[in-house]
């Protein structure tokens, strides 16, 4: 059913603003569940946000299709002889990658039919704290009128502010073009810009990354951070440390993009043909009007709330990116679940609320690595150096014992007090995005380490290392 764009005659129980992966379960939750009233409002044409259209699925479409490239290099050592046809097709495969979205936001869209969440199409800002305007067009709008009301309106990529910055494009941008680039450049090493020159270098562009320190994915433990470092730099991926860019400039529209910049003081340049920008995200709170409801936002501008998604305005809630608090799908899942638990599940469920302890999280690099709980150096701040063990391992993946190159892996375990509680876990090497899910219920479940060995190994795995550690 397609969605609704004229005025609704009620007052519904529950209004959510967004239509993405938090706004959507939430919403579906409240009604199909509890059987509330429930209206959203998405100002895209497409629902599912960030993670479904230039996020998570289809940058996963994107590693998957690099690990194949990976896989066709390394099956020579393994006896094959593949004669490569034809040059890889990026844009046979973006075809196919946009036709799988869109058939998912098709099934978004019958979901909340079958929910019985009824969704309006247009741009929602608060007119006072129980009514939204949703604008359909620069000249039509119409008022929304509901009990309790839920921002779930995600994030989005974070354009530096220099000339010539509109000559990249962003991690959005990404999933548009239409022909891969030969020459990259992308600036930044958080997550996104790893998982994303990874990509790109896989598949056979000249990738250049600029960090703006020495190091990469800085928030994340040493064992995964210089190790994928070494990895990316071992493979051809080139890197610009200690740099700023300065400006980028382009002496013809179709012409190469000149990035400007400076590393270690000294000015510098670099031709590429694509100029990738992943440098942060910031949340997309600016038109809701949140001054009229008197919500506050932090020096970021993320939504404030309490451990129970509650802002400063009693009745409306927050979650997920526009909070800014492990911005991840899952995360804003599982909270706006709860939170319509609790809102609309009656006494069973007054105290339910999401747990923002032990979040286990991946990233796509190549090699894949995740990471739950505490850092090391988290972990020595919060309980002390003497309360503090390590046991780690670094090893060759067996699948690398027929190939001349050695990828890494690397596995570390931080575990606190006499009892050695686990409190981290760090895994880079190949399978670490699927091995590091188990372990994430083992931790959540408060598991020590004698737990860890009481666990026969499955062998030869690498994930067997984890329950062998001396």
């Amino acid at each position: 059913m397609p969605p609704i764009n004229s005025p609704p005659q009620q007052i519904y129980d529950y209004l959510v603003i967004g239509g993405g992966s938090g706004g959507l379960a939430s919403a579906r939750r409240a009604s199909g569940v509890y059987g509330a009233k429930v209206a959203l409002i998405e100002a895209q044409s497409r629902l599912g946000g960030t993670c479904v259209n230039v996020g998570c699925v289809p940058k996963k479409v994107m590693w998957n299709t690099a690990s194949i490239a990976e896989a066709f290099r390394d099956s020579r050592n393994y006896g094959f002889d593949l004669k490569e046809e034809s040059p890889f097709n990026w844009n046979y495969i973006k075809q196919k990658r946009d036709a799988y979205v869109k058939r998912l936001n098709g099934i978004y869209e019958k979901n909340l039919e079958k929910d019985n969440v009824e969704h309006f199409e247009g741009f929602g800002s608060f007119v006072d704290a129980n009514t939204v305007k949703v604008q359909t067009s620069e000249t039509e709008s119409f008022e929304i009128k509901a009990k309790k009301i839920l921002v779930a309106t995600g994030g989005h990529p974070i354009i530096p502010n220099i000339p010539g910055a509109e000559l990249g494009i962003s991690s959005d941008g990404f999933f548009d073009l239409e022909e891969q680039p030969k020459r990259v450049a992308v600036v930044g090493t958080g997550y996104i810009g790893v998982e994303l020159a990874g990509i790109f270098h896989a598949l056979g562009s000249q990738t250049t990354v600029f960090s703006r320190t020495k190091h990469i994915l800085r928030s994340f433990d040493e064992i995964i951070r210089e190790p994928l470092l070494q990895e990316m730099q071992s493979v051809g991926v080139q890197f610009a440390f200690d740099a700023s860019v300065q400006s980028l400039s382009r002496q013809s529209e179709s012409g190469p993009i000149t990035v400007h910049y400076e590393s270690n003081g000294t000015p510098a340049t670099l031709e590429v043909d694509c100029v990738l920008w992943a440098v942060g995200r910031a949340p997309n709170v600016n038109k809701l009007n949140l001054e009229s409801v008197n919500i506050n936002t932090n020096s970021r501008g993320h939504i404030v709330v309490d451990p129970y998604q509650v802002t400063s305005s009693e009745n409306i809630f927050a979650l997920g990116d526009a909070c800014g608090v492990f911005e991840l799908t899952p995360v804003a899942i599982s909270a706006g679940r709860k939170l319509s638990d609790r809102l609309f599940g009656g006494e069973a469920f007054r105290h339910s609320k999401m747990d923002y302890e032990n979040i286990p999280t991946v990233v796509f690099s190549h090699p894949t690595a995740g990471t739950l709980g505490l850092t090391e150096v988290e972990a020595r701040k919060k309980y002390g150096d003497d309360q503090i063990k390590i046991y780690q391992s670094k090893f060759t993946n067996m699948y690398f014992s027929m190939l001349d190159h050695k990828e890494p892996t690397a596995y570390k375990l931080v575990v606190a007090g006499p009892e050695e509680k686990v409190v981290g876990v760090h895994l880079l090497g190949r399978g670490s995005d699927e091995i590091l899910q188990g372990f994430g219920v083992a931790v959540k479940m408060g598991a020590t380490k004698a737990d860890f060995d009481s666990c026969v190994a499955i062998h030869p795995t690498a994930a067997e290392e984890l329950v062998t550690m001396r």
